[in-house]
């Protein structure tokens, strides 16, 4: 493999790049009107425009991506998150062009695509899973008889779903009907698919996801977990490695869940398992995203390998060079999204020019970043500039170095998501480990920044006052 495109943009099409040049392989950048001046697009050996803004005009269209391949003699589309890298049909189109789509094949897209699918494949497998429906179902009557079996509260589900879209959390019945065809109307607009399905709701879970990495060969690997519970709006927001809660116990019993659910689809590549993990420390398996993750660093760094170059070498054909009882956790990692949002608004988007934009460095700090200062922030995309990842000898020592980092990120021109890692990081709950899904739900309010903003604001006015007192001293000093 000697060039590689990348079907992304922003960080993560940077964060593979140089991973590709490191080995040696050429990279080609696509990008849209909007991107034409980002890092990623200056960074590659070739780029090409593809089309307008919308992602629909650009990064979207396969056909296009595997033109500008073919034009181009690439070896290899590494798709890297969101936009086509869970499309079946593209990996197929690649394939048919004798181009290597680095991730799995088409058929594991197929099959764990489909929250019903998947849990249909692993069920040979003794995997636990949360009790209730295990087909599509759009009739309300027959909606409302199973939920009553299940036992409120319940979870609605959209079966094509994921980033929170068409969920419903139904603590009464009284409430079903309406929810239900909420979530059906909204899994039919975000998908195209309004069947969903019916689940006990877990009341105070944790959201466990093990990263898996398996090769042609038919050998697969668990490389540890991930702690994901900080979420806002069913999307995670930080990350870490290892979970502070996990018993080596249940950490193997989870990865050895994990490694059967990539076999029970014939998986090739990078891949995470997702799990609920109930307050009693049972697991059930939720899905299994057929990618690689937005918090793969953190993994990255507990267990020192370079998961990109893996996908490559497994896409190459190569067998794994890594055997389960080579893999042990090191350390501790934790990572911040840090989006243009508004933590004081509801975190909805904030666009505009970031009018200041410098990074922290030093040990044991890494950002994947996608912007630089001066650039705008677009509104066609998911609004993340970056991520700030920090690693220490342990949990403690990476939260201090994480503090630290988000003082020294410097962002103006757009609100960001620093605050709340900030706050976060700073909590009891988060400090003691003692948290799960609903963390920002019970302790999470604007009313907090606000207040620990003028708290800062207050010290720093008395610093520069004493500092200013000591100095008028000096100059009053007779010669």
């Amino acid at each position: 493999m000697k060039k590689i495109l990348v079907a992304n943009r922003g960080e993560i099409a940077l964060r593979v790049m140089k991973t590709a040049q490191k080995m040696g392989i050429k990279t080609v950048a696509v990008y849209s009107v909007a991107d034409r001046q980002s890092p990623h697009v200056k960074f590659a050996d070739e780029a090409v425009c593809i089309g307008e803004a919308p992602s629909n005009q650009s990064y979207l269209l396969g056909d296009k991506i595997i033109e500008v391949a073919k034009a181009l003699g690439v070896d290899g589309i590494h798709p890297g998150y969101g936009f086509l890298s869970e499309n079946a049909t593209f990996a197929e189109k690649a394939e048919q062009n004798n181009i290597t789509f680095i991730g799995p094949k088409s058929h594991a897209i197929h099959v764990m695509g489909s929250k019903l699918a998947a849990k249909e494949a692993v069920k040979a497998y003794d995997i636990p899973m949360v009790p209730g429906l295990d087909h599509a179902i759009t009739d309300l009557k027959e909606a409302k008889k199973v939920a009553q079996e299940v036992g409120f509260p319940i979870l609605i589900k959209a079966s094509a779903g994921g980033g929170g879209k068409g969920m419903r959390v139904v603590e009464k019945p009284e409430e079903f009907e309406s929810q239900m065809q909420r979530a059906i109307s909204e899994a039919t607009n975000a998908f195209g698919d309004g069947s969903v399905f019916i689940e006990k709701y877990v009341g105070s879970p944790r959201h466990i996801e093990i990263q898996i990495m398996a090769d042609t060969h038919g050998n697969v690997v668990y490389l540890f977990e991930r702690e994901c519970s900080i979420q806002r709006r069913h999307q995670k927001v930080v990350e870490e490695a290892p979970s502070a809660v996990l018993t080596p116990e249940i950490r193997k019993a989870m990865g050895e869940a994990a490694v059967k659910v990539a076999q029970s689809c014939d998986y090739v590549g990078a891949g995470t398992v997702e799990f609920l993990l109930d307050e009693n420390k049972n697991f059930y398996f939720l899905e299994m995203n057929t990618r690689l993750q937005v918090e793969h660093p953190v993994t990255e760094l507990i267990t020192g390998m370079d998961l990109v170059e893996l996908q490559i070498r497994v896409a190459r054909g190569e067998v794994l060079p890594i055997k389960q009882e080579d893999l042990q956790i090191k350390g501790h990692a934790l990572e911040l999204r840090v989006y243009a949002e508004d933590p004081l608004n509801d975190f909805l988007p904030s666009v505009g020019t970031l009018d200041v934009y410098q990074l922290p460095t030093g040990t044991g700090i890494r950002v994947d970043n996608g912007f630089e200062e001066g650039m705008e922030v677009p509104i066609y995309y998911d609004p993340m500039l970056s991520k700030l990842i920090t690693y220490g000898k342990d949990r403690e020592e990476a939260i201090q170095i994480m503090l630290e980092a988000i003082a020294n990120y410097k962002v103006e021109g757009v609100s960001t998501t620093l605050p709340f890692g900030q706050f976060v990081f700073q909590h009891e709950a988060f400090t003691s480990g003692d948290f799960d899904t609903n963390f920002v739900k019970k302790y999470y309010s604007a009313d907090m920044i606000s207040a620990n903003r003028e708290k800062e604001a207050k010290i720093a006015a008395l610093v520069a006052l004493k500092q200013y007192v000591a100095d008028q001293k000096i100059l009053r000093l007779p010669n």
